[in-house]
C-alpha cells in the first residue's frame, strides 16, 4: 500500500517512486503486475496526476516498469533482489530492534563504505 505524507521532507513524487521501486525490488510487486492508472493512483493518494506521472516516468527510466496504451503500466521482470539479499535484509531488520530507520540506514551506509573501500 502506497502512502504519501504531504508534510514530509521528501517530495510526494519521490515517496510514490521509492515505495513502488521498493515493492518491485523486494518481489512484492511481481513481474507483469499491473499498476493503477496515473489518474486512479493520484485519486487514491489524493495527489495531482502530475505527481504520479513523474514517479512513473522515473520508474520507467530506471527500467522497473513499462507502459503501453494496450497493456497499461506493468512491472518489468528481472529487478527483484535475490532470496539471499531479502533474507539478509529481514535478518538485519530483526536485529535492528530499538533503532530508527534512519539509524539503521546509517549503519548500512557505514558497513557499505567499509566493504566497498576497505583502505
Amino acid at each position: 500500500m502506497i502512502t504519501v505524507d504531504p508534510s514530509g521532507a521528501v517530495a510526494p513524487f519521490e515517496q510514490v517512486r521509492s515505495q513502488i521501486a521498493d515493492g518491485i525490488r523486494s518481489g512484492e510487486l511481481a513481474e507483469g503486475f499491473r499498476l493503477p492508472s496515473i489518474r486512479q493512483l493520484a485519486a487514491d493518494l489524493r495527489v495531482a496526476a502530475g505527481t504520479v506521472a513523474k514517479a512513473y516516468s522515473a520508474l520507467e527510466s530506471e527500467g522497473l516498469i513499462e507502459s503501453s496504451r494496450a497493456r497499461g503500466t506493468r512491472v518489468r521482470g528481472g529487478n527483484a533482489h535475490g532470496a539471499r539479499v531479502r533474507d539478509a535484509a529481514q535478518a538485519f531488520v530483526d536485529a535492528a530492534e530499538g533503532i530508527t530507520l534512519d539509524e539503521a540506514l546509517g549503519a548500512v551506509r557505514a558497513a557499505w563504505a567499509t566493504h566497498r573501500d576497505p583502505g
